[in-house]
């Protein structure tokens, strides 16, 4: 093979040795170069012209199905490496850093499932190699849905809420990779929980209510991260980013039979309402609710929350508190118990001008803090988004990092 064009340009002067090598199995760097130099699966090494030695190198991940979720890992033999970059077929790049001692690159990231790689490297004196290698396709992918939507406004108590796929057993592994930050250097934590749906969720908030007008985003760099056993891997990123809007509070007096909204601190409503009923399973929850979403005129049926036939509604000016049926709506057929006492199903209804006004007003992601003894128990935290029922000590002893 001597006749073969060497694949190493090296500019040092005549005479002087420079040697590359990459600790661990090659990548497809072995392949590359065994025309030049024959050189064995885990390392590889290039004389520039069968008759001095060129650069050897070695890729710790190797072939056309090398194992995901490990970092690329660059190790130079002798002298000291310059630059190393490791690129995506598809677009992108790991990046990296050389260490103290100039010997080995280091990715950042690791290796995603299903994905082609180049290796270039190039060291003090001028030595330089390419490589290439692939990553197995995942058997399993886990996917994810986040809230609140990218580029939304939302209520000072909006959580992060990040839902997923399927079963998340290396909950740390997960939580490293979501990254948080904010335009005034809000401090926050993750909680995992179980989420209505039974699915794994982890939420991260404040210590206390974010304030208006702080910017948020989340980038979660969960590509080539394993989830654990029947979870499956993430083979792409995620991001979102949203705004904190008005301070708005809505206050719900389940024993006054009254609702108020504060903005700012400053009350700018304050109606009559009647609740759940209590001492039942129709009584309404208390504690902190989150609102959800504003669904407008949609049909209400109590079989689908466990309530046999007691209703079969179309319900004006909805706003849903928690996924197991708690909602804030117009309530005309109750105007008789307004003020007066709490005979509902469980949800707070207003005459249809109190509700309308009150739908004009709120803003998804705000707080309706519910206080009295008409009640059954606090919202959970899967039931919407339900922690700020849950103390700030308890919240960050949820973290899988904690």
């Amino acid at each position: 093979m001597s006749s073969a064009r060497p694949r190493i340009r090296h500019s040092a002067p005549a005479g002087r040795r420079s040697r590359l090598a990459l600790t661990g199995p090659a990548a497809l760097l072995a392949a590359a170069l065994t025309a030049c130099s024959g050189g064995a699966s885990g390392s590889a090494a290039v004389g520039g012209d069968g008759k001095a030695p060129g650069t050897s190198v070695s890729v710790n991940l190797t072939g056309k199905a090398a194992a995901p979720g490990e970092p690329v890992t660059v190790t130079l033999a002798e002298g000291k490496l310059k630059a190393v970059s490791v690129t995506a077929a598809e677009g992108g790049a790991l990046a990296g850093k050389i260490s103290a001692d100039g010997r080995t690159w280091t990715s950042e990231r690791v290796a995603a499932p299903g994905t082609a790689y180049t290796v270039e490297a190039e060291d003090a004196d001028g030595g330089s190699d390419r490589a290439t290698f692939a990553t197995a396709e995942a058997q399993k992918v886990n996917k994810l849905s986040l809230a609140p939507g990218k580029n939304t406004t939302v209520g000072i108590a909006q959580p992060l809420s990040v839902v997923f796929d399927h079963p998340v057993k290396d909950k740390a592994a997960v939580e490293k990779a979501l990254k948080v930050s904010t335009s005034n250097a809000t401090e926050g934590s993750w909680g995992w929980l179980q989420d209505y749906s039974g699915k794994d969720r982890v939420d991260w908030r404040p210590e206390e209510y974010w304030k208006p007008g702080t910017k948020v985003t989340l980038d979660a760099r969960l590509n080539g991260v394993d989830t654990g056993a029947d979870g499956g891997w993430f083979v792409r990123d995620y991001t979102t980013t949203f705004t904190i809007g008005a301070a708005q509070v809505v206050e719900v007096d389940l024993d006054r039979h009254r609702i108020a909204l504060r903005r700012d601190g400053k009350q700018v409503m304050d109606v009559p309402m009647s609740a759940g009923t209590p001492g039942g399973e129709k009584a309404s929850w208390r504690g902190t609710a989150v609102l959800m979403s504003k669904e407008g005129t949609i049909n209400m049926r109590s079989e689908t929350v466990g309530l046999g036939d007691a209703y079969d509604k179309m319900v004006d000016y909805s706003m849903r508190l928690t996924w197991s049926g708690m909602y804030a709506h117009a309530a005309p057929w109750n105007a008789g118990y307004f003020g007066q006492a709490n005979r509902s199903s469980g949800c707070v209804g207003m005459s249809d001008a109190d509700a309308a006004a009150l739908y004009g007003q709120v803003r998804v992601g705000d707080p309706f803090e519910m206080t009295g003894t008409e009640a059954k128990g606090p919202v959970a935290e899967g039931n919407g988004y339900g922690a700020w029922n849950v103390s700030w000590a308890d919240w960050q002893a949820k973290s899988a990092l904690k």
